[in-house]
């Protein structure tokens, strides 16, 4: 006779509690009912799950396989809360969270007993410091975008080195954004708007704002979805919006379009887009107004001048190298250069993406920044365009190793969100939220407190800002665009160091003009800048 399978033991204690209550109860005038009540219930979930046919899990641990779903979906929390590592940056690690909820909360920052990095692992980067430290006064460390030698109307923008990257209304909450928005007006720094365009809450507190044009073209679209010049200067003319910029793909999911839910487009997402309420709205995955690194450079000119003069420029994740070859030799034909270029990194952002995006698609920052550092350089151009980054980009280090390595400003979006009370619940495409930060549930989004949130969007910018002049003051520095390639060492091996500027391939002015020194450049230069065409996003055959 085959044994009784142990896996149905909770299944059967239950039965048997149940039957023995009903007995109790019947022998001593219902003393026992309140028995029956939970072990008749684990009985009936038990039944239920030999029944059904959709989890074999259930079918053959009934009323035991709850308690495994159970765990399983509180996993993230246990693992944050009690396993995690202070150092495991996965995407963020516990000390990187803490240093910005200490900034936000203008708490202590310091930390005793010495560092939790292991300073011999290859990859540890550090900044050399000077014996004669600088003395520098401020914190408010600017740079100029957008005075445009060709630009009669040039309207040059001040910019901090320390923003907002994008995050649209409808992904982020109304709380969240006017939290963001009056944070960066107290801070003076910019607030960008994501391709959600312009909401009603961004304009309540007149935060500067930096218009993102995605391929959906919202805010600027006619009903059909192609671009409309005259919504478009009816937006710009906003003395609140002091840069354009025409996204041309994200590294969350670089390639891919989207598309947001009928259900999701409520009345006050419908008017910031310019779409209408309850519809699919749809973000393509590329533009309508140019197909042609030419036609990407006209239509950043006709932005700017239908601006009057704003700075315009384009975002993009970096992906085939001779398509970002291809718009500077259209720069070098047209004469046509933008007043900026963000480059986003490949390691993701504040929106969910597939999988396979988040984890294999995009080039990482560091490498997307040299490329198109290096190629404005050879190709002569890049005192004409400033060069924004953005990619976990969270603390002053960062700042300064990204500026170091070829950008001239960092935006930061989860760096914010963090400000904000985010705690990396990692739910923000589920609408549930459990701070508010990410999600149009009207109750959620009311636990966050704007007043309260907007004090700490402006202490994280300041108080990084802070640690950024003191850490260029300690390499003898008095501005962050000072900090060049040899600033920063990095471990190779446990015992071998080198200086970023003998690690990474750099180029000297116009080189990429030169036939000759083509063999000689890094082989990415070599094998994709002849095949780049300006007329065509296309390699030559």
């Amino acid at each position: 006779m085959p044994s009784f399978p142990a896996r149905y033991l909770a299944l059967l204690s239950a039965a048997f509690v149940f039957v023995l209550s009903l007995a109790i109860a019947a022998l001593h005038a219902g003393h026992s009912w309140w028995l029956a009540v939970p072990s008749g219930a684990l009985t009936l979930v038990g039944i239920v799950d030999l029944l059904q046919t959709r989890q074999a899990l259930r079918r053959n641990y009934p009323i035991l396989a709850h308690f495994r779903y159970f765990f399983e979906s509180i996993r993230p929390e246990i693992r944050q809360y009690f396993l995690e590592d202070d150092t495991d940056a996965r995407p963020f690690s516990r000390n990187q969270r803490s240093i910005v909820y200490q900034r936000a909360k203008v708490e202590t920052d310091k930390r005793p007993f010495g560092t939790q990095l292991d300073l011999y692992q290859a990859g540890y980067e550090w900044i050399n410091h000077s014996i004669r430290p600088a003395d520098i006064a401020g914190h408010n460390f600017r740079i100029e975008i957008g005075n445009h030698p060709d630009c009669p109307r040039a309207q040059p923008y001040q910019a901090s080195v320390f923003n907002i990257s994008a995050m649209s209304f409808g992904s982020l909450s109304a709380n969240a954004i006017l939290a963001l928005n009056a944070g960066a007006k107290i801070g003076g720094f910019m607030h960008d708007t994501g391709e959600g365009s312009i909401s009603q809450y961004h304009r309540v507190n007149g935060g500067d704002l930096v218009w993102e044009i995605g391929s959906g073209y919202f805010g600027c679209r006619n009903d059909d979805g192609s671009f409309s010049e005259e919504r478009f200067v009816a937006n710009a003319a906003n003395a609140q919006v002091k840069m354009i910029e025409v996204k041309l793909s994200q590294g969350a999911k670089p390639g891919q379009g989207g598309i947001l839910p009928g259900a999701k487009v409520t009345i006050e997402i419908a008017a910031a887009r310019g779409v209408p309420p309850g519809r699919d709205c749809l973000s393509p995955s590329s533009h309508s107004a140019f197909s042609t690194p030419v036609g990407l450079l006209n239509f950043v000119e006709r932005l700017r001048v239908l601006s009057g003069g704003k700075p315009t420029g384009f975002k993009l994740a970096i992906g085939h190298p001779w398509e970002f070859f291809a718009i500077v030799k259209a720069m070098l034909a047209t004469g046509i250069t933008p007043d900026f270029i963000v480059v986003d990194g490949g390691e993701g952002g504040t929106g969910a993406a597939p999988v396979e995006f988040s984890d294999h698609v995009g080039t990482p920052l560091q490498e997307a920044l040299l490329l198109v550092h290096n190629t404005l350089v050879g190709a002569g151009l890049r005192e004409r365009i400033k060069i924004g980054a953005s990619g976990k980009i969270v603390t002053a280090f960062d700042v300064a190793r990204t500026i170091a390595l070829g950008a001239d400003w960092c935006n930061s979006a989860r760096g914010f969100m963090f400000a904000l009370g985010c705690v990396q619940s990692q739910t923000c495409h589920t609408d549930r939220c459990p701070t508010g930060v990410a999600t149009q549930d009207a109750q959620r989004q009311k636990a966050l407190d704007v007043p309260d949130k907007t004090a700490r969007v402006a202490h994280f910018h300041q108080n990084t800002m802070k640690a950024l002049s003191e850490l260029i003051a300690a390499a003898g520095l008095t501005h962050p665009s000072q900090l060049k390639p040899h600033h920063i060492v990095r471990r190779v091996s446990p015992n071998q160091v080198k200086l970023a500027s003998a690690l990474l391939p750099y180029l000297t002015a116009g080189e990429l003009l030169d036939p000759d020194q083509l063999r000689r450049l890094p082989p990415v230069f070599g094998l994709y800048w002849p095949i780049a065409q300006a007329e065509s996003f296309q390699p030559l055959a």
